[in-house]
């Protein structure tokens, strides 16, 4: 599931219109529309953080789907850890695509 479709599936659960939710992350609605059909990259992580309040959703699953990393722990990912994650995952990893895939093959393994 992308980010968009992680959006769109959290915002019918809690029955906000797509105004409703653009109103409350501070973005217009049309800007949310393309977000939720892919046709625009995923925004900043404040706004990611806004919409997961509204949403009463977990922001670190919604900041990880649209391919950024929590800027609070950013400072800590240094070359090192980056090469202990990919070790972790046994893969062997050509892009970020791949990489993700590792990992989400690897979330599901343990749920």
């Amino acid at each position: 599931m992308n980010f968009g479709e992680r959006v769109r599936e959290l915002r019918k659960e809690r029955r906000l219109s797509q105004r409703d939710l653009a109103a409350q992350a501070g973005i217009d609605f049309t800007y949310l529309s393309k977000i939720e059909n892919a046709r625009m990259e995923p925004p900043s992580e404040r706004v990611i953080l806004n919409m997961a309040e509204a949403l009463d959703a977990d922001p670190d699953e919604l900041v990880l789907l649209a391919g950024k990393i929590p800027s609070d722990l950013a400072e800590y990912i240094d070359a090192d850890m980056v090469k202990m994650l990919r070790r972790s995952t046994d893969g062997d990893f050509r892009s970020k695509e791949d990489y993700r895939r590792a990992l989400g093959d690897r979330q599901n393994r343990e749920r």
